[in-house]
């Protein structure tokens, strides 16, 4: 398998545990920028783990020497390439949001370009495991969900068959820098970043409907998102924390979630109040490929509050990704992913 863009953040995430995945063999990674130097010297964490070097190779090239290729390129960037790729017959996991919505109108109000593409959308399948592992087994093309949408949708799912008071949930979603890609501007300047919570996209943000479209698949249900996210002094995770207008019970909640999510091994279910980490932090998911999940009940306004954390580069890109790849080709769903968070960090 390739690699296009592998010198990025989550590029070097899919290197990571893919030099240790025992089914495949890494034959291509591809980086313009820096061509011809050791994969180990931009990504110092894979020392001794590869001798790869990069390659300034297009992606239809390097569809010629492998049977299934990563994309993990700049929203708007896929979508260039996908078409042709199609045609040489390569299985395909984008990791931008360029096919992840099913309806292409969306793309111009969200991403700002006009999606020309409508049935190849059709082709591809969400690669969010726990909920579209039949469809996901049969794939050949996978569209990646974004980090943030992920910690929405694994921590709102659940809730959603309760009588709601209102289609309104709201989301708050606290991000950490590498959540914005390697690339540098004066918001990840050590300076401007540390000891601030920077309020980057209060409204308007492009995983919205994404999270709309999933949540009606996986609950049936139709609900609005009103998500505003905040950039904080972390290097990774994302904490989602959303009000859901709705009221239970604690036992019937915890009830349902276990039901919800049943032997998801990757879906932990937060319930330890004698614990320091009684609700989920990013801190406790680090490294990891696990979504952790909890809620608090609000009986003074009839709200639950629900709680999602990821590491935005594992369970919100590169993780959901080879777990996808994992499945689409009959391999064990779990091989390079069953691994402990980091801790402490």
């Amino acid at each position: 398998m390739g690699i296009v863009g592998a010198s990025g953040y989550v590029g070097g995430e899919l290197l990571r545990l893919l030099v240790r995945h025992p089914e495949i063999e890494i034959s291509s990674v591809s980086s313009t920028r820096y061509k011809d130097e050791k994969v180990s010297r931009i990504h110092p964490d894979l020392y001794g783990m590869t001798d790869l070097k990069f390659e300034d190779i297009s992606p239809l090239d390097m569809a010629g020497k492998v049977d299934l290729i990563f994309l993990a390129l700049p929203h708007g960037t896929s979508i260039k390439y996908v078409p042709d790729l199609i045609e040489t017959g390569v299985k395909i996991i984008d990791m931008s949001a360029d096919f992840r919505l099913k309806n292409p109108d969306l793309y111009k109000p969200w991403y700002g370009y006009v999606h020309g593409y409508p049935d190849i959308i059709k082709k591809f399948v969400y690669g969010m495991p726990e909920f579209h592992r039949e469809e996901i087994k049969n794939a050949k093309y996978i569209a990646t969900p974004g980090c943030i949408a992920s910690s929405s949708i694994y921590s709102i799912a659940p809730f959603l068959n309760q009588d709601l008071a209102s289609n309104i949930i709201n989301v708050d979603a606290k991000v950490g820098s590498s959540g914005s890609g390697s690339g540098l501007d004066e918001s990840k300047v050590f300076s401007e970043r540390f000891d601030s919570i920077r309020a980057y996209k209060p409204v308007g943000h492009r995983h919205t409907p994404e999270i709309e479209q999933e949540l009606e698949h996986a609950t049936g249900k139709k609900v609005k998102i009103a998500l505003s996210a905040h950039s904080v002094n972390m290097v990774r995770g994302i904490l989602t924390t959303s009000s859901i207008y709705a009221e239970n019970d604690e036992f019937t909640l915890w009830s349902q979630l276990r039901k919800f999510y049943g032997n998801e091994k990757f879906i932990r279910l937060i319930m330890d109040k004698k614990s320091n980490y009684k609700y989920p932090d990013p801190k406790t998911v680090i490294g990891s490929n696990f979504a952790d999940i909890g809620f608090a009940i609000d009986k003074y306004v009839k709200r639950i509050v629900s709680f999602g954390a990821i590491d935005n580069l594992i369970k919100g890109a590169a993780g959901n990704a080879v777990q996808s790849m994992n499945i689409m080709n009959g391999f064990n769903e779990y091989d390079a992913l069953m691994m402990p968070s980091l801790f402490p960090v």
